[in-house]
């Protein structure tokens, strides 16, 4: 299943206690920093961690708040900017590394575009996969932009009846099951991209009804009128390098999403498009990751 077990750290530097691994080739080696999404944790990056600190970089891969072996905070707080704060103070204020190449998708994807419009200086790159993008009319009026409509019951539910749907999932197994879906039988993933084993080592996380519930809180924080600790900056970006990904069997996300994505990332390598690779790109796709990824930054690993 995963080409390696890896140590997690833990730190607080923002008054909970945050998870991560930290695979360290040197101080002056360049950085990658890798953020899931939902319903993922750093587990999804397994088989590209050790692929990744082999060809030169530092790698961090933390748990976002309330995912995986990270707490959930206590500020009350899940909205994309927060996430995007955790990442900030973990990676630069904490471990110290002032340049760094972001990699998300899902929630990681606005976590990461958030934080190379607010923090320029510091994120050199960046490599984009299946994530959310701000919509822009005048350019994007004749893609296909609109996610499946049945596709999207579950964003609805979680945002809108988080409490009602926790309570329904009243064991471990159902929790975990419910999570399982989302790798197998919703087909956001390539069909048989997931062993039993792997929708397991995925699942497990969520087995928790707290952490589950806290996960939900990331749809609720998206709502109209939500309290969220800052606004999140989704635009055009005409200054970070970006390499961009899709892999085009994801059956939840905008099918133009590479189009889409073209347009709003000036300087862009791709898109390139995945065969039989869906949503997981990290997990479904491990080599075209790792490789492009490499390639689109030989210059700084040289």
């Amino acid at each position: 299943m995963q080409n390696e077990d890896f140590l997690v750290h833990t730190a607080s530097p923002r008054g909970f206690t945050q998870a991560f691994v930290h695979e360290r080739t040197s101080q002056h080696a360049p950085t990658i920093v890798c953020v899931h999404g939902w319903p993922e944790t750093k587990r999804i990056f397994w088989r590209v961690i050790a692929p990744l600190r082999d060809a030169g970089f530092n790698v961090v891969v933390p748990d976002l708040r309330g995912f995986g072996d990270s707490d959930i905070a206590p500020d009350g707080y899940n909205d994309v900017a927060a996430h995007a704060e955790d990442i900030l103070v973990l990676v630069r204020d904490h471990l110290g590394y002032d340049k760094v190449v972001l990699a998300g998708g899902d929630l990681g994807g606005p976590i990461i575009q958030h934080l190379a419009l607010s923090q320029p200086e510091w994120v050199g790159r960046m490599v984009l996969f299946n994530s959310p993008l701000p919509y822009e009319k005048a350019t994007m009026s004749h893609l296909d932009t609109r996610p499946p409509r049945a596709s999207m019951d579950y964003f609805i539910r979680q945002a809108t009846d988080a409490d009602g749907l926790i309570g329904e999932l009243q064991t471990e197994s159902a929790r975990m099951n419910y999570i399982a879906t989302f790798y197998t039988s919703r087909y956001w993933a390539h069909p048989g991209s997931f062993s039993e084993t792997d929708v397991r080592f995925h699942s497990e996380p969520f087995a928790g009804a707290s952490k589950l519930r806290a996960t939900f809180a990331n749809y609720e924080s998206s709502l109209p009128g939500a309290a969220i600790s800052a606004p999140v900056k989704l635009a055009s970006n005409n200054h970070t390098k970006t390499l961009i990904m899709f892999g085009p069997s994801d059956r939840v996300l905008y099918p133009d999403f590479d189009k889409m994505a073209a347009l709003v990332f000036t300087d862009h390598v791709g898109p390139f498009l995945l065969r039989d690779c869906g949503h997981f790109v990290p997990w479904e796709a491990p080599h075209q990751f790792f490789s492009g990824t490499v390639a689109f930054c030989s210059d700084l690993l040289r």
